[in-house]
């Protein structure tokens, strides 16, 4: 399925970011709330079979949130705690370097609530924001498997970001897991230093108490130091929704070369992550995110905006289901899903093969895929995201 960029007249929403949507699902005031979704889902996956990759399970309106996938990748950026990576770049020393990437990348971390999910991405759609100096870029380069790729610089601090990603939920009956696939790059261009790092993975418990939390493993690792990074993020179910423990972050820093154990780490990662010196036992908060990462978004040229942008795609459905009018949700989706398929169809009958705009993309079995940029340099974006 293929955006067609033309010359419709452009219905723009813009959402809240996922931090503020997920407090409002989880409080009792808001806007939006999710319904009572439990007896619903079980409903929905009743006919789905034990270990099927459920990747284009296609949620009706009232699961979904109002926002895109790509605008969750996209925050994951724009609304991280960038100034880490400010303070990162003034440090010189590498080993400290790396904790502020790790107290970054803790920061960038998600809030995901059960029972709604974000809208599929359609192939060649977009989301570009701009915070301060910071432009990102994200595309949709496969629609089958879903791969989405994301770049972002920032010419004043010299730092460039490029990832992929490619998420496979598998239902196992009680419990989704989604693996998140892909690779991240975080490169520090006045250090010369390049950060490689994969991504935790999704759990949803449907019985016996609902739930959803980031899980696994995540190496980051310095290519040219060899120092490395291992976060743990962990999640104990409750019992009969008593105790339990969410959000933990439990992690070391040590030496690749000599595997010497330099820090140690742990916390949750929606509250405070703290560092233990494991030569001195000196222990100090590196992340606190009680200060706030949630981004306010502002659009400030609508002639700019693409009409690939997930605000423009999605803008009738995501207004339908703040206003909780569900037949106008189910026509918007549908309207959107029959326009991709319709241009998939005419595409198809011209022999046409469809290229990404902002990304060169390749795949093989040894390797897996590869999204590079086309372009050196994000351009500034016409939707601005401010810190609230």
């Amino acid at each position: 399925m293929v955006v067609q960029e033309n010359k419709e007249e452009k219905k723009i929403m813009l959402t809240k970011s996922v931090l503020q949507l997920a407090n409002e699902l989880d409080s009792e005031e808001g806007g939006y709330k999710a319904p009572n979704l439990l007896q619903r889902l079980l409903s929905v996956f009743k006919n789905v079979r034990l270990g099927s990759d459920i990747t284009h399970f296609q949620m009706p309106p009232p699961f979904n949130i109002p926002k895109s996938q790509l605008q969750y990748t996209g925050e994951s950026v724009y609304c991280s705690a960038s100034d880490l990576l400010s303070t990162c770049n003034r440090e010189q020393n590498p080993v400290d370097r790396l904790i502020y990437v790790v107290a970054w990348f803790i920061s960038s971390t998600r809030p995901v609530t059960f029972g709604v999910a974000p809208y599929n991405p359609i192939l060649g759609e977009t989301h570009h924001v701009s915070k301060g100096n910071l432009n990102v870029l994200v595309e949709q380069v496969s629609h089958h498997p879903p791969v989405t790729a994301l770049h972002a610089t920032d010419d004043k601090e010299n730092i460039e970001m490029i990832w992929w990603q490619q998420p496979v939920p598998i239902f196992y009956g009680t419990s989704v897991e989604g693996k998140i696939n892909g690779k991240g790059k975080l490169k520090l261009l006045n250090h010369g230093e390049t950060y490689e790092m994969n991504s935790a993975n999704l759990l949803y418990r449907v019985l016996p108490v609902p739930s959803v939390d980031w899980v696994g493993t995540v190496n980051l690792r310095c290519l040219e130091t060899g120092l490395v990074a291992e976060l743990s993020y962990k999640s104990s179910p409750s019992f009969l929704g008593l105790g339990g423990n969410h959000k933990v972050i439990k992690g070391k820093i040590f030496d690749s070369s000599s595997s010497k154990a330099l820090y140690e780490l742990d916390g949750q990662w929606d509250r405070t992550i703290k560092l233990k010196d494991r030569i001195n036992g000196e222990v100090r908060v590196i992340y606190d995110a009680t200060k706030g990462n949630s981004g306010l978004l502002i659009l400030k040229n609508e002639e700019s905006v693409w009409p690939t942008e997930s605000l423009h795609v999605w803008g009738e459905l995501s207004q339908a289901i703040m206003r909780k009018d569900w037949d106008k949700a189910r026509e918007a989706k549908q309207a959107v899903e029959e326009r991709q398929r319709k241009l998939m169809r005419e595409r198809e009958s011209k022999g046409e093969k469809w290229i990404p705009k902002h990304f060169e993309v390749s795949h093989s079995k040894e390797v897996g895929w590869d999204c590079s940029p086309i372009q050196n340099f994000v351009s500034a974006a016409p939707i601005k995201a401010f810190r609230k």
